[in-house]
């Protein structure tokens, strides 16, 4: 990264999923604190485009358009995603410099192959997503520094009675909770909190079990960043708003299913995970509620 020109257009290709994209984020403010001249651009689908506007790390955002990319000139290309999509995009965005983790496939297109991150951190362990991207950066020439939380800017949200989000949905059958331990833990947070509980999903999703309370379906991700940023509470299954959540400092009651909470637990922000060995749908409604009395104080 010393060796970068004043003023290098470096080009950082995240394409997709959410809560990698929101992760990215701490990764992308080391760099630009270790190099405040670098002109950052990042390559991302338009639908998680609204994680990275309002940025101030970031100078341009590009569509997955290679040819876009490519007129944009940069002189280093540094492929975070992984996959045959982002490394076509590396191979032609037309940078002399091409970076990638040495264990993407398509190793040949990558003159800069960054190692595990197990070795750059010296750690012998198992590493958070954040970590995990932040090392690249710490190989790059980037001074170690504590990995910061992962940051998300929203246009602000005129004041209302408190209210705490859940996200009751999941891209998987074995990272959902059922729907009654849901409503049970939105009496408890409206009754016993004084909470008004807003359940948010995605396009597409059905949110008619949980209609006797206000549902946001399928809103723009920059209409879910300003309800999140507002929030009191977030309770939710182990996925992308949930990370958002973190990103905004907000307190976090995470469920998990299959996924290794120690690579996807809450990033710096307070927080309970709660994982049942014999699955997900075991998780006790007890355990919930018991976790959102222990984060109100956070509140």
């Amino acid at each position: 990264m010393t060796e970068l020109p004043i003023g290098c257009r470096v080009a950082v290709i995240r394409l997709r999923s959410l809560g990698d994209c929101v992760l990215t984020t701490p990764a992308l403010e080391i760099l630009k604190r270790a190099r405040p001249d670098l002109r950052i651009a990042v390559v991302v689908e338009d639908r998680f485009r609204a994680v990275f506007e309002r940025n101030p790390d970031i100078e341009v955002l590009f569509s997955p358009n290679w040819r876009e990319l490519r007129g944009w000139f940069p002189e280093f290309c540094l492929n975070l995603h992984g996959g045959n999509a982002s490394a076509r995009l590396t191979a032609l965005s037309g940078s002399p410099q091409r970076a990638g983790f040495a264990h993407y496939r398509w190793q040949r297109l990558y003159n800069v192959q960054i190692p595990r991150a197990q070795e750059i951190l010296g750690e012998e362990r198992t590493v958070h997503t954040a970590e995990h991207l932040a090392s690249a950066m710490f190989y790059l020439g980037a001074p170690r520094v504590e990995i910061p939380r992962a940051r998300l800017f929203a246009a602000g949200r005129p004041k209302t009675r408190a209210y705490a989000v859940i996200h009751p949905l999941a891209s998987a059958a074995d990272k959902t909770w059922h729907a009654a331990g849901f409503l049970e833990a939105a009496r408890y947070l409206h009754e016993s909190l004084g909470l008004d509980p807003v359940f948010i999903a995605g396009p597409g999703e059905d949110l008619a079990d949980f209609r006797e309370y206000r549902t946001l379906a399928g809103a723009p991700l920059g209409e879910i960043k300003s309800l999140l940023s507002g929030a009191a509470l977030f309770l939710g299954n182990d996925s992308g708003p949930a990370h958002m959540a973190a990103a905004f400092g907000i307190p976090v009651v995470a469920i998990f299913g299959a996924s290794d909470p120690a690579i996807w637990h809450p990033w710096r922000t307070a927080s309970v995970v709660i994982r049942n060995p014999d699955g997900i749908q075991s998780v006790a409604a007890e355990q919930v509620v018991e976790a959102l009395e222990r984060m109100r104080v956070h509140a």
